[in-house]
């Protein structure tokens, strides 16, 4: 009998250490976190919170210029009411950067170096606009010539009232919330 007792537990054990491991296996390493993405190595111009999966910094995501250049390119030529004539602004998708760190809300609060805050709907996001512009006609854009970043939509050719995009048109953006 007490064979027969040492076998079950010893059976018992090895299935209860294997269920153990399979469960930590599977959830452990990201119990508590998301799953990384890869660390600034450029100063940060953009940090993502709120509902995303991918992060670099705690609970945010932390991008550089160099994350952002990374992606896709996407060229907006427009015009704007706080440029001369057309304009060329080279930027990533807003729907790429999402993307980059998994986000998963309907809305976003974009926040200014000033403060200033915007919501932009998720649902504006495709594969070409509105963009996240690190460069204006070639060149990237220094805080007082509102950059380093912009919120650029393709102002020539917007469905509805134009005035909503203007809005949401931030520049200087420095953070975003995902809701």
């Amino acid at each position: 009998m007490r064979r027969l007792w040492t076998s079950w537990l010893d059976t018992t054990s090895v299935l209860s250490f294997a269920i153990l491991v399979t469960f930590f296996s599977q959830i452990g390493p990201s119990a508590g976190r998301a799953e990384g993405l890869s660390a600034p190595t450029g100063d940060v111009l953009l940090t993502i919170s709120g509902e995303i999966a991918h992060t670099n910094a705690g609970d945010t995501a932390e991008i550089d210029y160099e994350m952002l250049a990374a992606l896709p390119a996407q060229v907006i030529v427009t015009s704007t009411p706080w440029t001369e004539g057309e304009t060329e602004f080279t930027g990533a998708a807003l729907s790429d950067v999402l993307d980059m760190v998994g986000a998963q809300g309907t809305i976003l609060h974009a926040v200014a170096l000033n403060n200033y805050l915007v919501e932009i709907p998720v649902s504006d996001a495709n594969d070409q606009a509105p963009i996240i512009a690190y460069l204006q006609d070639g060149n990237r854009m220094p805080v007082r010539n509102k950059g380093p970043l912009w919120v650029i939509y393709d102002f020539d050719d917007l469905p509805g009232d134009e005035e909503i995009y203007f809005v949401r048109a931030i520049w200087q953006l420095s953070r975003i919330e995902v809701r």
